[in-house]
């Protein structure tokens, strides 16, 4: 049989379950996942390999209209995660419009890869609705293949798996066998980190925060971490930090438990927060947190 490799590229609105997915076809938390819009900044490299391919997935931010411009680099992942797959994995769900962001489902019904929709979240519907939608997709995307899935519920991923794996190019593998993501242990660290601002604070605060792993040493039995939080203005610093400090210690404490089943290993975790009220915007900034054009 011939061996089959590629990048399949996840894309879709946000709050869809597009992390959660990729997540439960690796096997692996690599994706942060929250219940809040924008939880996903970067594109994320998962590399799923089997006896006869190589599955190269990516995790995209969900799809929104920049208001700054970290939000525009955001997009400029998505465009670039448009512009070089072998296979589109559209993520949808079973309470959101067809229509939303209608210039994407546009875009994907002129590619030339091919699309594969997933209508995610059918656990929280009827079959009835499922065909419904089901049908609808066809419509818009007649050329693509949709499948309802709960990436939640591991239901429907064996069949997303065989159907995207047998739309790549037959060609030789792209990432050694025992690459399992392009990412390093700083960025997880960082993500970790932000993922317990996004669950502990409320409002404007984790769209503010910005994380920076400012050394990262592995001991003998442990690694130490020492990071920053960014935010916009000094109130926010005072809400980060929290009375006494113990907003910034339940942060830290709950990001070095999930650093250490994830690292399988001791960890040693420092915060500080500091306040940068232009990295948003600011281009140099951006880049120095691993954003792009």
């Amino acid at each position: 049989m011939a061996f089959k490799s590629g990048f399949i590229n996840i894309i879709g609105n946000p709050n869809v379950g597009k992390s959660t997915l990729m997540n439960a076809i690796m096997g692996e938390k690599l994706s942060i996942v929250t219940a809040k819009a924008q939880t996903t900044r970067h594109r994320i490299m998962g590399i799923l390999n089997g006896e006869d391919y190589q599955a190269v997935f990516s995790d995209t931010p969900g799809i929104l209209k920049p208001v700054y411009r970290l939000q525009e680099d955001m997009m400029g992942a998505v465009r670039s995660a448009i512009g070089d797959a072998d296979v589109i994995l559209y993520v949808t769900d079973t309470v959101e419009k067809a229509d939303k962001n209608g210039e994407y489902v546009r875009k994907l019904s002129e590619l030339l890869c091919p699309v594969v929709v997933v209508i995610n979240k059918i656990d929280l519907s009827d079959q009835a609705r499922v065909e419904e939608l089901m049908a609808l997709w066809r419509e818009h995307l007649p050329k693509a293949t949709v499948i309802p899935a709960s990436a939640k519920e591991h239901f429907g991923l064996e069949n997303i798996l065989s159907t995207v794996v047998g739309l790549l190019p037959e060609a030789p593998a792209w990432y050694d066998r025992d690459t399992f993501t392009d990412r390093n242990l700083r960025f997880f660290a960082s993500e970790i980190i932000r993922e317990k601002i996004l669950l502990n604070y409320r409002e404007e605060i984790p769209y503010s925060c910005q994380v920076e792993i400012e050394s990262f040493r592995e001991g003998e039995d442990r690694y130490e971490i020492n990071a920053v939080i960014y935010v916009m203005r000094d109130t926010q610093k005072g809400i980060v930090i929290g009375k006494g400090g113990s907003a910034l210690k339940k942060v830290g404490t709950q990001a070095r438990i999930d650093m250490e089943d994830f690292f399988q290993k001791k960890v040693f975790l420092q915060l500080l927060v500091k306040v940068d009220p232009d990295w948003r915007e600011n281009r140099r900034e951006l880049r120095k947190f691993g954003y792009e054009d």
